[in-house]
């Protein structure tokens, strides 16, 4: 994953756990205090949301354990690997997509992040300017061509 992502992840978990956490333990507190736990609604979506809560938690904390951060900044290639950010145009309309490979817990399509395991990424993977790529869309089979390959943090 890149910095932005590990860190991302960071602020997320320490969110969790400095914010959300004691509020959803406040509001479990609150409920309680409403008398018979076994017909207590309020009580059931506290406890529901405590066991969301701390199951994230342990995702990220997981996830932090275990990422790989690169720094994308120090990346010199020609082709298209983790970090890069690609500009292909569709050779039939000539309508040009700006994409950056990144990690899974980056990937936002909003923001032209691509997950380095998505179909799109895994044909992108290798190729460098110049090359022609098939991709599978919802129209059907398109032909693009790679315009610009590069690396920024």
């Amino acid at each position: 994953m890149t910095p932005a992502g590990f860190q991302a992840l960071q602020d997320e978990l320490k969110n969790l756990k400095t914010v959300v956490r004691p509020k959803v333990i406040a509001d479990l507190s609150e409920a309680r205090s409403h008398g018979d736990l076994s017909e207590n609604a309020e009580y059931d979506a506290a406890r529901e949301k405590q066991a969301f809560v701390e199951a994230r938690i342990r995702d990220v904390e997981a996830k932090i354990s275990r990422a790989q951060i690169i720094d994308i900044s120090k990346i010199q290639s020609d082709r298209v690997v983790f970090g890069a950010t690609v500009t292909i145009c569709d050779m039939e309309n000539e309508q040009s997509q700006v994409w950056t490979l990144v990690g899974e817990d980056e990937a936002d399509l909003k923001e032209n992040k691509l997950s380095i395991s998505s179909p799109m990424a895994r044909v992108l993977v290798g190729k460098t300017v110049g090359e022609q790529i098939e991709m599978r869309t919802a129209k059907g089979v398109r032909e693009y061509e790679i315009t610009d390959v590069k690396f920024a943090s």
